[in-house]
């Protein structure tokens, strides 16, 4: 089900799927690359993000002992410090897209990236270094902004959502190898190399961008440089309570994942049940591939059984696996088997997979005259909210498993409020209200 603003502003709902971007000149028709090629671009782009994250997660002892760093939870933020850059600019990439262009805010955001990639390769301290990834995230917001404002350039409502689906599908796949690609160069050289391959990535998708994505920001939907325009714009993403609600709903389910890659290698490699460099991608990597499973499973079904029932029903669930999680958590003093614990994580985590990309898919549905701006705000809402808590979360860890399935459970409960908020408390069914 799409909605849209009429131009009097009436909310006019469409079971149809786009027609096509059109001005008032005729059809607006980009020479968008062929379907496969362009999922596996965005794919691609949206990978950066994950790439930069989970590449790392093996490294925190190496970084630990090269930068004689006495907390372990500090090692946190090299996580945290780059989703902080990379939620902040975000709300500066979204709205230049919608002034100057999809291709220049690309260009700009890749070239900050790789810049930040270089100050990371020649940091002399920790504190260098958590700077460095500070500007990485400040270049990486750019990819994340314009991966769903092209989506949603071409796409819409239960398209748009079968899209994301199978680009968080391919998306996954960095989480399943970058901790291994990690442990793998770790093995061969030091953690520097790491920083390496990233900036290989960064160039490489650049390249290809450039060569093959046209732009498509529609004449008719360029804004001025305007802060007033940007502020008016941020405001009807703030009036409505269907954006605002999912993309609270999306901030919290982020904030799952989030919580989980902060304390991942504290509970599967080094303090909980110690599983070692080799050991920890292939936990990490079952559970990347049960998101992408979700992922999967998600685009196949979305076109017939619509968001909200997908969504909605993979919450509920969720709220159920993360309950049972705590209590099986506190039946064992915080130390549950891995074989009871590794599939009861791995379900919620699948789970969450199915609410994500339907959340921001509903977030943006009434906005695709404000596409990167819309995009930019609600990731960076989404994101910098996400990375706030999760941190919060994960800095009471304790060797134990209790914090993370209290903030599972209490991150599931407070996404269904919102999402009970989004839709004037009705589950599976939208209503006709803003």
């Amino acid at each position: 089900m799409a909605m849209t603003d009429s131009p009097a502003g009436v909310i006019v709902m469409r079971d149809h799927p786009s027609q096509g971007n059109e001005t008032g000149a005729g059809r607006f028709s980009p020479a968008w690359p062929p379907f496969g090629e362009f999922v596996t671009l965005i794919a691609l782009m949206m990978s950066i993000v994950a790439f930069s994250i989970d590449s790392l997660l093996p490294a925190f002892g190496p970084i630990q002992a090269h930068f004689g760093v006495q907390d372990p939870n500090d090692l946190q933020l090299v996580i945290y410090a780059y989703m902080a850059g990379f939620g902040a600019c975000q709300l500066i990439a979204g709205p230049f897209a919608d002034m100057v262009g999809r291709r220049p805010v690309m260009v700009v955001g890749l070239a900050i990236y790789l810049a930040g990639t270089v100050l990371a390769f020649l940091a002399p301290g920790f504190g260098w270094l958590i700077a460095a990834r500070i500007v990485q995230g400040m270049g990486a917001a750019a990819t994340r902004v314009l991966v769903v404002t092209l989506v949603r350039d071409r796409y819409e409502g239960r398209e748009m959502a079968k899209v994301m689906s199978l680009v968080m599908m391919l998306f996954i796949t960095v989480p399943i190898i970058a901790p291994a690609l990690g442990s793998l160069i770790l093995a061969v050289t030091d953690w520097h190399a790491i920083i390496v391959a990233m900036f290989l990535l960064g160039a490489g998708i650049l390249a290809w961008f450039m060569a093959r994505m046209p732009e498509s920001l529609r004449p008719d939907y360029r804004k001025p440089v305007s802060a007033a325009s940007v502020g008016a714009d941020i405001g009807r993403i703030l009036r409505s309570r269907l954006a605002f609600g999912y993309s609270t709903a999306m901030l919290l389910a982020i904030g799952v994942v989030m919580t989980y890659v902060g304390m991942a290698a504290q509970v599967f490699q080094t303090d909980v049940y110690r599983l070692g460099p080799v050991g920890f991608p292939l936990a990490f990597g079952a559970i990347g591939l049960l998101m992408g499973l979700a992922s999967f499973v998600n685009s196949r079904l979305v076109m017939r059984l619509g968001m909200r029932k997908l969504s909605h029903a993979g919450l509920v669930a969720f709220i159920g696996v993360a309950a049972l999680m705590l209590a099986v958590s506190l039946a064992y003093g915080g130390v549950p088997p891995l074989a009871i614990f590794l599939p009861l994580l791995g379900v919620s985590h699948f789970l969450a997979s199915l609410m994500m990309p339907n959340f921001n898919a509903m977030a943006m549905e009434r906005f695709g005259d404000i596409a990167g701006t819309a995009s930019s705000f609600i990731g960076f809402y989404s994101t910098v909210g996400s990375a706030v808590i999760a941190g919060l979360i994960a800095r009471t860890f304790d060797s134990t498993l209790i914090p993370l399935c209290a903030g599972y459970l209490g991150l599931g409960l407070a996404c269904l409020g919102a999402v009970l908020v989004a839709e004037r408390g009705r589950l599976f069914r939208p209503h006709h209200a803003a």
